[in-house]
């Protein structure tokens, strides 16, 4: 009778284990997505400056 519950907990924290791990791979997954999306709307920023910037200096002279 104990080893069917030695190997019923097993099995059991096993699923658990590899339930949470699913999840953690989803959230880490998502979490480098919206940071990806973030990085590239920042560098959009940058050339969008830049090219202000560039158009200041041209109509300023």
């Amino acid at each position: 009778m104990v080893r069917v519950a030695t190997y019923f907990a097993m099995t059991f924290g096993a699923f658990l284990f590899w339930e949470s791990m699913d999840k953690v791979h989803v959230w880490i997954a998502l979490h480098q997505d919206e940071k990806q999306e973030r990085m590239e709307r920042e560098l959009e920023i940058k050339k969008m400056q830049a090219e202000l910037m560039a158009q200041a200096k041209e109509s300023e002279s």
